[in-house]
């Protein structure tokens, strides 16, 4: 499976390890830990576009 992961520049750790990396595959949003690349996520674009409209007006500042 060749899988293009992206990461933020804003990504934390001596080896930039500290992030959530993400990727379009197949129609499909993946999500994963860089620190725990086994374990992966899948979503729609649909409901990562809600979460991120959420994470941008502040919903989830008190979990950070």
């Amino acid at each position: 499976m060749d899988i293009q992961w992206r990461k933020s520049s804003k990504s934390s750790g001596a080896e930039g390890n500290n992030c959530l990396e993400l990727a379009d595959h197949n129609g499909e949003i993946l999500m994963r830990e860089s620190d725990n690349p086994d374990v992966i996520i899948r979503t729609t674009r649909a409901k990562l576009r809600a979460f991120l409209g959420g994470a941008k007006e502040g919903e989830f500042d008190d979990l950070a």
